[in-house]
């Protein structure tokens, strides 16, 4: 009987839609300070990319740029081939929603009421008829329930719909900002520092959850500290280090990019390096005492 060694069979290359998000050029300035300078980004559909980068290097003030919080200094970001005005709300009703770095749920609200914020630019009713709350209030109010709780269910909440925001754990949390923000109906999803003071189980959990909303069509930007977590989770990263590019490519190209280990734990100096490299010396040449090999024996035999 013969036998055959079977060579692993490498994955299939993701393919992707079309572009949803292209920022061109961005630069930001406040004053004299530029906080990021002439980045590129290109997200497509069905696409999760990685934002990563040392504290300061200029990350959430990008995406502040992507999302309208500001606009930018120069350059200019298209959604869905449309440069988009300044305004977060206009943003959201286009179709990019995201998440905070800090949690900014309604605390005293439901995690149902919370999620059907989300779905207020998708209403038409107005002022007056949310006033007397007439049958179009009445209507898009039952439909905004069920699309609500359609997504706490999504996002493996949905027994927690009658309990106040505050009153969930944190991992729960950090997963009702998501289902807020995916009540919008956005195309792309922006998500910063989605796993902050989670666990490691929390953090499988956060990882699962946004490969489905990526299997659901979305395009996702995921700015995070986790290595681990991004390296595992995304289609391309993204490294900024002081506001600009430094690398983009496959997650296997920019974790074995020396310049990128070299951005997040710092390249010794050569009087560091010689310091080290001789207190190696001293520990090999340091003869071993019948004293200390007593010490030693009576600390095993303990």
């Amino acid at each position: 009987m013969s036998t055959q060694t079977l060579q692993p069979t490498a994955p299939a290359p993701r393919t992707f839609g079309a572009p949803v998000l292209e920022a061109s050029g961005v630069v930001m300035r406040f004053g004299g300070l530029t906080a990021v300078n002439d980045v590129n980004l290109t997200v497509r559909e069905g696409e999760i990319m990685g934002l990563i980068g040392p504290n300061g290097a200029g990350k959430t003030t990008f995406f502040n740029c992507l999302t309208g919080m500001y606009k930018p200094t120069e350059g200019e970001v298209k959604f869905l081939g449309t440069v988009l005005p300044p305004k977060p709300r206009s943003v959201v009703k286009a179709g990019m929603a995201r998440t905070f770095q800090n949690i900014r749920l309604f605390g005293n609200m439901t995690a149902l009421e919370n999620v059907m914020v989300g779905r207020y630019c998708r209403t038409n009713a107005m002022a007056l008829t949310s006033i007397i709350r007439g049958p179009k209030y009445r209507r898009e109010e039952a439909e905004s329930r069920r699309i609500a709780q359609e997504w706490l269910d999504f996002v493996g909440l949905g027994h927690t719909s009658e309990h106040l925001a505050r009153n969930l754990p944190y991992g729960d949390q950090r997963r009702l900002e998501i289902a807020r923000a995916l009540a919008t109906d956005p195309r792309l999803i922006l998500l910063d520092e989605p796993t902050a003071g989670m666990n490691p189980k929390e953090t499988e959990q956060a990882k699962d959850l946004i490969f489905r909303i990526r299997d659901k069509g979305l395009a996702v930007v995921v700015i995070e500290h986790d290595m681990r977590f991004i390296f595992s989770l995304c289609d391309r990263v993204h490294c900024l280090v002081r506001g600009e590019t430094l690398i983009e490519g496959s997650p296997q190209e920019v974790q074995s990019d020396h310049r990128v280990i070299e951005a997040y734990i710092g390249q010794p100096d050569e009087d560091e390096e010689e310091m080290v490299a001789e207190a190696h010396a001293q520990d090999e040449a340091a003869p071993s005492t019948p004293a200390a090999t007593d010490g030693r024996m009576k600390e095993d035999r303990a």
